[in-house]
């Protein structure tokens, strides 16, 4: 039983209209057009949508919906919706429920003020949200009302994305095709109809109380303190991780995870994370748009919930300084519709060819596009984050462990002939068990990481929507395959037999290997020597979000996505501006908050405090004794006071130049107006450590960190 008294099978899903309920309330031929829609990419028949209509409709009334909304997820990053009422007079002073197939198909929200990065002029607002029947409608439920939602596509009406959806659902699509040839090269195709991509990703936040969280404007408007003194206690001694989860913070996860079962969102895992006030929530793995939608269902729900125990969740990367960042570890891997993962090495790993076909493509993939994929998960927040004692580097490689590096060798030489066993580990205690012990260790520091039988693509950001790093990933994984099936099936020719491909593909490995072997690394990657040798490698070392932005449109990417059909030439160029855009307005919104609160509250805290140093020295010197300890601590107060007034002065001249274009306003950002900004908090940090504590108008680290 759950702590709501709901059997566990009962709340999972109970407000979700999914197969089971749709196998139970539809015309058996209805249910089974609408499967083949779902599952085999058939297009949807307009009779087939009126019927599913009315059914959801009554489903919805029957738990309360009194609204419906087309939700999607627009390239701010954020979900979007607009309701509709399901109820319309009758004309006899009643009412009646309508929705029809048109409505749950197509809906036509306003797109003008939505970014469109340049697809768009602002007067050209006609926008199409159109239904994604592979993603489970659900109910959200409020205070007092219940809303039917219906996930959606978003395009404007000239036809072209304008959301994170539709390229993560294209991307699927052109892997499937190229990830079915290799299959079929190894005979292992029967009974595949597709290849799909999956997804788990952890979600790291931190708690903080909602009363403290609103006596700090700076994580009102910015989500991250732009000023804060180390405390004395912070994560130094490694208490807090997978600690004790202190009660409130408790109750507040339980209410989360019934709501997220509620919608069909299958959380397993709750913990405290390294810093002190951070935790982690994490799902099981799901195809890759449905684990982006309920990903972005698990962030509001977050956010929603914290208010009903006092507290705030916050999802920035890196919200307090000196201690961990938040990130989003992406689990990523391929598997069969039939259910076999492709990424999964098997006891036996060196006789499974396939495996290492799909796992070299990978390497192969992110050595190519290493940039790429580090252009995926830039923004301001996540570079405060990159590189830090907690975070991988933004140098892109990976790691595979020692029973895949040993394999690897072995087909670099000649044919593999054994895998590395982990054997078991003796305790020492006779009531302890002898437990298995893994053919590899993990690697915490590598961005991108082989975990078994995924991948874990270790650099997305906390507050990221993990649609578009998905997205490249799996267009690059695409790219490779496709490159891999070509020179196999060049060098079987037209009648392969097993024996051919067994030795085809063993030449490609080597060659695969011997080209992008340099991205492979097992070591410390926050090592000083890792960079130096990642530059001797000559991978890409794109140390911030300014220097990956140009990657997005060089001319080799954009031919990538228009050659696999999942954005074309403008659709890219609109996101790589919206997301220099962002930055931009990130950083100068954080710049002008600094000011403002450097002026209006630290400086007349530190002015009053000031004033009492000096109204002390001059007490005591009138009494004949003598203080010039004080006196000199007071100058050197003054100076400090001084030297923050021309710091904001400085701060506010650099934060409002004009520029010539998007990407050199954030060229600025990167090296004005941020240094600016470093050197201003630099000096309310040191007056945090003198200033008298209540004179101080702000809560303290030690005050929002230390939640219990």
């Amino acid at each position: 039983m759950s702590p709501t008294g709901h059997r566990a099978d009962d709340l999972y899903g109970s407000d979700v209209f999914s197969l089971r309920v749709m196998r139970q309330r539809l015309p058996r031929e209805t249910y089974r057009s609408l499967l083949r829609t779902i599952e085999q990419g058939e297009p949807l028949d307009p009779q087939v949508a009126d019927v599913v209509a009315a059914t959801m409709k009554d489903w919805a009334i029957e738990r309360g919906a009194t609204h419906f909304t087309h939700w999607f997820q627009p390239l701010t990053g954020l979900t979007a919706e607009k309701h509709d009422s399901l109820m319309a007079p009758d004309g006899s002073g009643g009412v009646t429920f309508n929705f029809s197939g048109s409505e749950l198909v197509q809906g036509e929200p306003d797109a003008s003020s939505f970014p469109s990065g340049g697809l768009r002029a602002t007067f050209e607002a006609r926008g199409y949200t159109a239904w994604d029947p592979t993603s489970p409608a659900f109910l959200i439920r409020g205070d007092n009302n219940v809303t039917l939602c219906i996930p959606t596509g978003f395009v404007s009406w000239t036809g072209q994305a304008l959301d994170t959806k539709i390229p993560l659902l294209r991307s699927m699509e052109a892997l499937s095709q190229q990830a079915l040839r290799i299959l079929k090269l190894f005979g292992t195709d029967t009974g595949v109809g597709r290849v799909v991509t999956t997804v788990g990703p952890e979600q790291e936040y931190f708690l903080v109380d909602r009363d403290l969280f609103y006596a700090r404007p700076d994580l009102v408007t910015c989500e991250r303190t732009l000023f804060g003194a180390r405390p004395p206690k912070g994560q130094q001694l490694e208490d807090h991780y997978f600690g004790t989860i202190p009660p409130r913070v408790l109750a507040f996860m339980s209410e989360v995870e019934q709501e997220l079962w509620r919608v069909g969102v299958p959380v397993k895992t709750r913990h405290n994370e390294v810093a002190p006030g951070q935790y982690e929530i994490a799902p099981l793995f799901e195809t890759s748009h449905l684990a982006s939608d309920h990903q972005m269902l698990l962030m509001e729900t977050l956010k929603r919930v914290a208010p009903r125990y006092g507290l705030q969740a916050i999802l920035h990367e890196k919200p307090f300084a000196g201690v961990n960042g938040s990130g989003k570890h992406n689990n990523w891997s391929m598997s069969t519709d039939t259910g076999v993962n492709l990424l999964d090495p098997q006891d036996e790993t060196h006789t499974n060819l396939q495996f290492l076909v799909f796992l070299c493509a990978t390497i192969r993939a992110v050595d190519l596009h290493a940039d790429l994929l580090r252009a995926s998960i830039a923004s301001a927040g996540n570079d405060h984050r990159l590189g830090a004692n907690e975070a991988p580097p933004a140098i892109i490689s990976v790691f595979l462990g020692s029973m895949l590096s040993d394999i690897l060798d072995q087909v670099e030489k000649g044919l593999p002939k054994r895998t590395l066993r982990g054997g078991t580990i003796d305790l020492g205690a006779k009531s302890l068990p002898q437990l298995p012990r893994h053919s590899g260790d993990r690697n915490r520091t590598s961005p991108f990481a082989f975990t078994g039988n995924k991948f874990e693509f270790r650099a997305v950001g906390s507050t990221a929507s993990v649609a578009w790093p998905n997205t490249i990933l799996n267009l690059i994984v695409t790219e490779s395959l496709d490159y891999l099936a070509g020179e196999i099936e060049k060098r079987v020719g037209t009648s392969p037999t097993p024996a051919k491909v067994h030795q085809a593909a063993l030449r490609v490995l080597k060659s695969i290997l011997k080209t992008h072997r340099r991205v492979i690394f097992d070591g410390d990657n926050y090592s000083p020597a890792w960079h130096a040798e990642a530059k001797r490698r000559k991978l890409p070392m794109l140390a911030d979000s300014v220097a990956a932005f140009p990657v997005l449109t060089q001319k080799k990417n954009t031919e990538l996505f228009r050659k696999y059909g999942v954005l074309d030439k403008a659709e890219l160029t609109s996101r790589a501006n919206i997301t220099i855009e962002k930055y931009v307005k990130q950083v100068e919104i954080e710049a002008e908050m600094m000011a403002t609160m450097a002026r209006t509250q630290i400086l007349p805290a530190a002015l009053e405090h000031q004033t009492l140093m000096a109204e002390a020295a001059g007490a005591t010197n009138a009494v004949g004794v003598e203080t010039p300890d004080g006196i000199a601590a007071l100058r050197t107060f003054v100076e400090l006071v001084s030297t923050l007034r021309r710091a904001i002065t400085a701060l506010e001249g650099a934060n409002g130049k004009g520029h010539k274009s998007p990407l050199a306003h954030a060229k600025h950002m990167r090296e004005m107006v941020q240094p600016a900004m470093a050197d201003t908090r630099a000096i309310v940090d040191r007056l945090e450590t003198v200033v008298s504590a209540d004179l101080w108008p702000l809560p303290t680290y030690r005050d929002l960190l230390l939640l219990k």
